[in-house]
């Protein structure tokens, strides 16, 4: 497995990036190719969109996961499962045993592949994405294994869902009451495309819907508890800026701080089922990334 010298952020690709050329003109090995010629040195998984036979992977399946990771120098970085809770509203709904259940199932295949941090999808109430109201005991149940295994179970804090939100203020005291470094967050720069529209002119293609903006500055108070970033993107011009969300900005806070996890590449525009659209703005970002960051 690719064990990354650098301290700092560091550049990697979220396969579902792919999904519109997944199983299609693109198989598990193009996604690690592609990832490995931009210079990306770590990859995120869904676990149920792209492993096979999940939640049973063959030997041959696993066999094949290690030899593409050292081939490609890539490291698992983030492992992304749901815990569908409300999989079934209005019919049934799992109760917390079930839940847990489902957990420490990804918890030890995610541990199985070399992954360190779970984007875990908890059940949600509401439009802003307000987690089930037992997701505290849930996690608390796992916290154990996931200590035993060595990973981070992290909830993805997504647009319309904002920093200063008190789901995120609920998910740090979590984290503060119980000292544990097996919970944390993993940051969507989506939270941060509605900045644009509010502080700056207008720009064709951004919503202007009065979601909850968040503001890269508001990342500093965060950085201890975020352990992966989804480096979402819409749109890259062929002069490598992203025209939605302001990169500069964020990747700054993430740089003064001292932190050190990667950005995960997270492409949500168009023409995803175009052979060849998604790569070619795979590429471009991680060149505005690459000159951001300096390296």
């Amino acid at each position: 497995m690719a064990t990354p010298a650098i301290k700092g952020p560091k550049r990697g690709v979220s396969i579902y990036s792919y999904s519109g050329e997944w199983g299609v003109t693109m198989n598990l090995e193009d996604c690690f190719k592609d990832i490995y010629d931009m210079g990306a040195t770590g990859v995120e998984i869904l676990a149920n969109g792209h492993i096979d036979n999940y939640p049973q992977p063959t030997n041959e399946w696993m066999d094949n996961w290690f030899r593409l990771c050292t081939k490609y120098n890539i490291t698992p970085v983030e492992y992304g499962h749901w815990v569908t809770s409300r999989l079934y509203r209005g019919i049934m709904e799992l109760n917390t045993e079930e839940s847990l259940r489902m957990l420490k199932q990804d918890i030890i295949l995610a541990h199985r592949l070399g992954f360190t941090v779970l984007r875990t999808k908890l059940g949600v109430i509401d439009w802003i994405l307000t987690p089930v109201r037992n997701w505290r005991e849930i996690i608390l149940g796992a916290l154990d294994l996931a200590e035993r295994y060595n990973v981070c179970m992290c909830p993805e804090i997504h647009q319309p869902t904002a920093l200063s939100s008190k789901m995120v203020a609920d998910y740090v005291e979590f984290i503060d009451k119980y000292q544990t470094k097996n919970f944390g967050l993993n940051i969507d720069f989506g939270t941060f495309q509605n900045v644009w529209s509010k502080d700056r002119p207008p720009i064709p293609g951004v919503p202007e819907d009065g979601s909850p903006c968040s503001y890269p500055h508001e990342l500093r108070a965060l950085l201890p508890y975020i352990h992966a970033c989804h480096a979402k993107f819409n749109n890259m011009s062929e002069d490598f800026q992203e025209t939605t969300i302001p990169y500069p900005e964020i990747i700054k806070e993430f740089v003064d701080g001292g932190w050190d996890g990667y950005f995960l590449s997270e492409y949500e525009g168009p023409h995803k089922d175009e052979p060849g659209f998604v790569s070619e703005q795979l590429k471009r970002q991680h060149v505005m990334m690459k000159r951001i960051l300096g390296y």
